[in-house]
């Protein structure tokens, strides 16, 4: 059996995303110009039924552009998670509006729908839970409470391209969705985000705040930004398009393995009528997690992640005192093992017998 180290995320690029960049290096159209449109257009088509989609430099910058777009600002509220990356917070903080955290449920690491409801407020404008792991939050919860109370959803789908909830994608529940595409996301365009919304002027909106506030060379009509995505990225974001269906099905496939032979962790829950992508597969490991994964590291060569150790509320930051039992379980025990699509079966024999090993001798 090999012992060549196992990495925890391993990015695939190839010949078709090389050919692609050096396209458009020879076509001198580098800066957002056709590939970027072209992207949007199959990004749409691909993951989102149709609905439009904004590409950005970078995911941050979509959830930042997308929370402006949609008139958040000072004064108001938007219902986040603390457990997730601290991009979700640091968007709604940079609108000038306060990010108020609530828990998630320990079952899939989404936010919790009930503790939710209980911190809406007048002042609420938005709830924006986050598919995390790749597994889809209650979007038909979630959408149902926000019709109810007149306010609005935006999905942070950083995670989850492909996921999808009672058969229908995510990206097309909220008011507007963001999906990362950084190099270890499930598909990247090297580094840039895509904004997926159903509503013609919040689309319009991001459009002009992601150039400047201009639609039109020199026409400024609002303050804006350059947040614009390279022909580059685009270029690379569509060669991976093409992939990231078959790369799923292996990430799911290496899941299921993995679901069927641990033993003594807690492995990841799938809810009924959600499809899981598993840009993470997280177990959660109740005694001792960092031991467990500097063993499995020291002993087994074997990489993982803790995704995520300080919850959000806890960063200085934020430095928040909310009372959040499930947030600060899971940051405490949560690990993330390989799943991603270069794992062969000699790898993942590898991981089951390391897990369980350790896990047996209680590490």
């Amino acid at each position: 059996m090999s012992t060549e180290f196992i990495p925890a995320a391993k990015p695939i690029v190839g010949e078709d995303e090389r050919a692609a960049v050096d396209a458009v290096l020879l076509s001198g159209m580098l800066a957002q110009g056709a590939e970027v449109a072209a992207f949007e257009k199959e990004f749409s088509d691909v993951l989102l039924d149709g609905r439009g989609a904004v590409a950005v430099n970078s995911g941050t910058a979509g959830l930042h552009l997308g929370l402006l777009a949609a008139g958040i600002g000072p004064g108001d509220e938007v219902i986040v998670p603390s457990f997730t990356f601290a991009a979700t917070a640091n968007s709604v903080a940079l609108t000038g509006a306060t990010p108020v955290f609530a828990d998630v449920e320990l079952d899939h690491y989404c936010l919790d729908v009930d503790h939710v409801t209980s911190l809406i407020t007048e002042k609420t404008k938005g709830i924006m839970p986050v598919h995390l792991y790749g597994h889809p939050a209650d979007l038909a919860a979630y959408r149902q409470l926000a019709d109810d109370r007149g306010i609005m959803l935006f999905e942070d789908a950083a995670q989850a391209h492909g996921a999808s909830f009672d058969g229908r994608q995510v990206g097309t529940f909220g008011d507007f969705a963001m999906f990362s595409l950084y190099p270890t996301k499930n598909m990247t365009s090297g580094e840039g985000g895509m904004v997926s919304t159903g509503d013609p002027d919040i689309e319009r909106r991001l459009r002009l705040l992601r150039n400047q506030g201009m639609e039109r060379q020199y026409e400024n009509e609002l303050v804006g930004f350059n947040a614009r995505m390279t022909n580059l990225h685009a270029a690379i974001g569509r060669v991976q398009l093409t992939k990231v269906g078959g790369w799923t099905e292996q990430r799911q496939s290496n899941a299921a393995f993995l679901t069927a032979n641990l033993e003594g962790v807690v492995p990841p829950a799938v809810a009924e009528g959600a499809v899981h992508v598993y840009h993470q597969y997280t177990i959660r490991v109740e005694s001792d997690r960092d031991g467990f994964a500097a063993a499995l590291k020291d002993e087994y060569n074997i990489g993982s992640g803790v995704y995520y150790p300080i919850p959000n509320h806890r960063l200085p930051s934020f430095r928040r005192t909310e009372d959040l039992p499930n947030t600060e379980i899971a940051a405490r025990e949560v690990l993330s093992l390989p799943v991603h699509p270069s794992l062969d079966a000699e790898d993942l024999d590898r991981i089951v017998t390391a897990v369980n090993a350790l896990a047996k001798a209680g590490a």
